[in-house]
């Protein structure tokens, strides 16, 4: 507590407030003056121009962490349903039937009864407590959890204690058939007290409980009981009174189904909840694996890939489950499937592609030509599989003549579409103007590599003649009268500058726009690209790192929202750009900010101010593309394959760049193990020894040369590199602690001796 109220006084003292600033937004609407002085950090974000909080990060030791950001608001907790309490997907790999575990231990599959979580599955189970039958978990003072078995693994563990009852519950999805196919949910109570499950919904069938189930007049089993429950006339109701040394297991079919059915015991339980283990552990053995100094970066990156597969339904990368955003989306979708191939899981991202290929949502066509095309870039990039593009030619072929045919005389910009998604308004779009242009430069260069000599050549002239058109607009619409200068994605005046960015609606879509600008490369190395982020940094833009947006009509409470989705090219930008704290902001803002405590759950959006001590509120978790952004950036902190060239061809491999420094602390160690670059898989590891005077990294190099390629051993503050070599040879060492090992091959060890300034330096 001394800590938090040290690090409260040094926000307060950092960060004055004006007044008149204050007065004016609580005028209009924008913080519920009832919420006004209990909870400073998260007024202060709001009402600040500037990321303060991630200001005072980078001020920190060593720069931002984890630590840091998670000690200045209460955890996300809160969604805007009946059920209250976030809830979490579970199911099998990529199983079409999703079911609905509420955060809490409350219920299965319980009903939100509001209009954007239509598509939900299931009848809600619900689970009381005590002999006064209290909600489980409904006091969020004596509820320890939710949390995931070994960290990350999707078996879900609560402890509940109410009066004189003490009870904990454990909840999994079978992974195999039939179960799997009808998002069965295992359950497991163990503790003392009294349990009750009630069926909480009117049923047109009447219930039959018979031989360990309780199933509708057709014979459907809606419940699965193992010995020792009571049931109730009409069968929806069980109940029991649990002692230490006899757990009680119980099933919920999500979707009701005739299935035989064994005697369910600790034995079958047993087996269900191993096999589930089982099949998790190896799908995550098949892709990439880092390992650094944090537990709670290890556990996340696992059960963000994990997370990310029980949205898939079928071949399709869902944007969440249980909600209107069960669906696909271009670039949410497209984002969330090439995190599968970043890390390794390149079969399952090529099985992906048609689906993703074949959506289309109207008023929105070369926006989603240009993103298609980024996506099949980079996915020959990581794979070099040319025999997709020869079986899915027309697919490819139609987007490469909606950017090469459609452009306007007048302008030579493509057509006016829709501002976003949910703008319907035309404008001549930068965005989209933007990403034609790098999806065709990226795609022309893949063309070319697999012999497409011809339509190669149709899709570099026209990214040539769609830079110039695009560059040209610009100039004409940007406002040079505001600094930084404000450069719209509305083109030819349609669009004023926002300050904040946060005032208005369109502010706060001008806000995720902004980092597709950036993600196009149409601005880098030029002072545009520096005005978009200082546009960002400095007008209300950014909040611990994430991205905001204008608070909407969405949030049932509180109103002040982050986006933090849409940030991942704002943060790919900076590493581009080698502005490695600013990147750290955002990694650990959202991995402390932007997810659950102990289950690392994304949404769409979130809020700053929280509802109570226990939480803050978030938007229509789980989503596919938060748990992108996470994984997108630990594995670029790590290796980053750049193009710095914009010709379409990755030159650059960068390894270690951007590592917290904490991460090489003495005695710590980081490795990745198999990471798909566009130069083929690459593994590296570095091991700090700093008492020793030594850091020792093994590279395994790809198997074809980047034009460059460094590595970079970030060391904590107050160290620096005397001397790097391998072998007999000594290696120039550049003062941010990179060494140049372009011609270097194969296997390799590199010896960094290190010591503090002004120490003895070892020999």
């Amino acid at each position: 507590m001394r800590c938090f109220a040290y690090i409260l006084t040094v926000i307060l003292a950092a960060v004055p407030v004006l007044a008149d600033d204050l007065a004016a937004q609580i005028a209009e609407s924008r913080i519920k003056p009832s919420l006004l002085g209990k909870w400073p950090n998260a007024e202060k974000a709001i009402q600040s121009k500037t990321d303060y909080l991630g200001d005072l990060a980078m001020r920190q030791p060593n720069g931002p962490s984890y630590e840091f950001f998670a000690k200045l608001l209460p955890p996300l907790r809160y969604v805007d349903a009946s059920f209250r309490h976030y809830p979490i997907v579970l199911s099998a790999p990529n199983a079409p039937v999703k079911a609905r575990y509420v955060g809490n231990g409350s219920a299965v599959n319980a009903l939100a009864r509001q209009i954007n979580w239509r598509g939900e599955g299931g009848i809600p189970i619900e689970f009381l407590i005590g002999e006064d039958e209290q909600a489980y978990g409904s006091d969020l003072a004596h509820l320890d959890g939710p949390r995931y078995l070994n960290g990350y693994l999707p078996i879900v563990r609560n402890t509940y204690r109410h009066a004189d009852a003490l009870i904990s519950q454990e909840a999994f999805c079978s992974v195999q058939s039939p179960y799997s196919d009808r998002g069965v949910v295992f359950v497991r109570f163990s503790g003392k007290g009294k349990i009750v499950v009630r069926i909480s919904a009117t049923l047109d069938s009447v219930l039959t409980v018979k031989g360990g189930r309780v199933a509708d007049s057709a014979g459907s089993v809606l419940l699965w009981i193992g010995d020792g429950w009571g049931v109730e006339t009409g069968g929806q109701r069980l109940y029991a009174w649990l002692t230490p040394d006899r757990p009680l297991y119980l099933a919920v079919f999500t979707q009701p189904a005739k299935v035989p059915l064994a005697k369910l015991d600790c034995a079958v339980y047993e087996a269900q909840r191993g096999e589930c283990a089982r099949v998790w552990n190896s799908l995550l053995s098949g892709g990439m694996q880092v390992e650094t100094p944090e537990p709670v970066v290890n556990n996340a990156w696992r059960a963000l890939l994990i997370g990310t597969y029980e949205l898939v339904s079928g071949d399709q990368m869902r944007y969440s489950a249980g909600n209107q955003y069960a669906k696909m989306y271009i670039s949410e979708g497209g984002d969330a499937i090439r995190a599968l191939g970043l890390w390794g899981h390149t079969a399952d991202m090529r099985r992906m592609l048609n689906p993703l290929m074949d959506y289309q949502r109207d008023g929105l066509w070369y926006n989603q030509a240009g993103k298609k095309l980024y996506f099949l870039a980079h996915y020959y990039q990581l794979t070099r599989d040319a025999s997709w593009f020869a079986e899915n030619r027309e697919r490819w072929m139609l987007q490469v003549k909606r950017l090469t045919e459609d452009r306007e005389p007048k302008n030579g910009l493509l057509p006016k579409e829709q501002y976003c998604g949910d703008i319907a308004t035309p404008v001549y779009s930068l965005n989209v103007n933007a990403n034609a242009y790098g999806g065709l430069r990226d795609f022309a260069a893949v063309l070319d590599e697999m012999g497409e000599r011809e339509i190669a050549a149709t899709c570099a002239k026209a990214a040539g003649e769609l830079r110039a058109a695009t560059l040209d607009a610009v100039a004409k619409s940007e406002f040079a009268n505001v600094k930084p200068v404000f450069i719209p994605n509305a083109l030819f005046g349609e669009e004023k500058p926002y300050d904040p960015l946060t005032s208005v609606r369109l502010g706060g879509y001008w806000d995720l726009m902004a980092p597709y600008i950036l993600g196009s490369d149409l601005f880098k190395g030029t002072p545009r690209e520096d005005w978009m982020l200082q546009y960002l940094q400095t007008k209300g833009g950014l909040c611990m790192g994430m991205v905001r947006t204008h608070p909407g009509s969405s949030f049932y409470m509180v109103k002040q929202n982050i986006d933090d989705l849409y940030t991942l090219r704002y943060t790919l930008t900076l590493l581009r750009r080698d502005q490695v704290d600013r990147a750290l902001v955002s990694f650990y803002g959202k991995l402390a900010q932007g997810l659950t405590r102990d289950t690392f759950i994304g949404a769409e959006g979130t809020c700053q101010m929280p509802l109570d001590r226990f939480g803050r509120q978030m938007y229509l978790p789980p989503n596919s593309a938060s748990n992108a952004y996470w994984l997108w950036m630990l594995r670029y902190l790590m290796v980053q394959d750049w193009d710095l060239d914009s010709d379409g061809r990755p030159e650059t491999l960068r390894l270690g760049f951007a590592t917290p420094r904490l991460w090489l602390a003495d005695g710590k160690s980081i490795a990745i193990r198999r990471a798909p670059t566009a130069f083929g898989e690459v593994s590296f590891s570095v091991a700090s020894h700093l008492t020793k005077g030594e850091v020792v990294a093994d590279v395994q190099t790809p198997p074809r040369a980047p034009a460059r390629t460094l590595l970079r051993v970030r060391l904590p503050e107050g160290w620096k590199i005397a001397s790097a070599r391998v072998g007999d040879r000594l290696l120039p060492v550049d003062s941010s602690g990179a060494v140049d090992v372009t011609s270097m091959r194969g296997r390799f060890q590199i010896r960094f001796a290190v010591a503090r300034p002004g120490g003895t330096r070892p020999r």
